[in-house]
């Protein structure tokens, strides 16, 4: 979508609208940098005290975020990500896991119910290149194509309201597989197997979609229950008081 020239009444509004326009169509996609200044301002034909204001604007909203010396992103699509994504930064695990828990498992039965040839193509794409990853040992692109997994699975819902508020998870659900997978390194335990879970969805069987999930999350769970007790400090026994 091509910028439009913006009316001299309500510039910064006008502008705000534009750019929340262009986020939340894709044009402008989560975790991409959006144009520079210049070009924003020349595009616009506004001044670029105006630009700046708008952009300011979806900063205070989440939705854009600077970055010293490289420029401003686009942090997330909608203002509910936005606030999912800053109350979420500083979760706790283990409850991140119980809210991935409640969600994925309806998501996967909703998936295997309505998923179109498309999902089942980028489901199991994702399946594959996790599989890759894991065996070239890569542990950054095995949890990208992670994240992409369970992303295609939440897509194949065609929920748009569960769509977006996975979006406003995908920092804390990411961050916690990456915690997952630290320990499961730690332990010499391989990860979780995703293979059921992607063919239950591809066959359509929603009761064996749900309880791939709970397997998955359930192995996760004991995994950081197990190593947050380890590292609990231990009390010291008290002795007793001579007389």
């Amino acid at each position: 979508m091509p910028l439009r020239a913006a009316s001299t009444a309500r510039l910064s509004s006008t502008v705000v609208e534009q750019f929340e326009e262009l986020i939340e169509t894709g044009e402008w996609p989560v975790g991409s940098r959006i144009p520079p200044e210049q070009e924003l301002v020349e595009q616009l034909g506004v001044g670029r005290s105006t630009v700046r204001e708008a952009v300011r604007a979806l900063e205070h909203a989440g939705l854009l975020e600077p970055r010293r010396g490289d420029g401003t992103y686009v942090r997330a699509r909608h203002g509910l990500s936005a606030a999912l994504l800053r109350r979420t930064r500083a979760a706790n695990v283990l409850e991140v896991l119980e809210v991935r828990n409640s969600i994925e498992r309806q998501a996967a039965r909703t998936a295997a119910e309505r998923r179109s040839p498309e999902d089942v193509t980028r489901i199991t794409e994702a399946l594959a290149a996790q599989h890759e990853a894991r065996d070239a040992g890569d542990e950054d692109a095995f949890l990208a194509a992670d994240n992409e997994f369970h992303a295609a699975i939440i897509a194949a819902t065609h929920n748009a309201v569960l769509i977006e508020l996975w979006e406003g998870l995908s920092y804390a659900l990411s961050s916690g597989v990456a915690t997952v997978m630290a320990e499961l390194r730690r332990e010499h335990i391989d990860f979780p197997d995703h293979d059921t879970l992607a063919e239950a969805i591809t066959d359509g069987d929603a009761d064996r979609a749900e309880r791939a999930v709970a397997v998955i999350i359930d192995a996760a769970v004991a995994v950081l229950t197990k190593a947050q007790k380890k590292s609990a400090p231990r009390k010291r026994k008290s002795t007793p008081k001579r007389r």
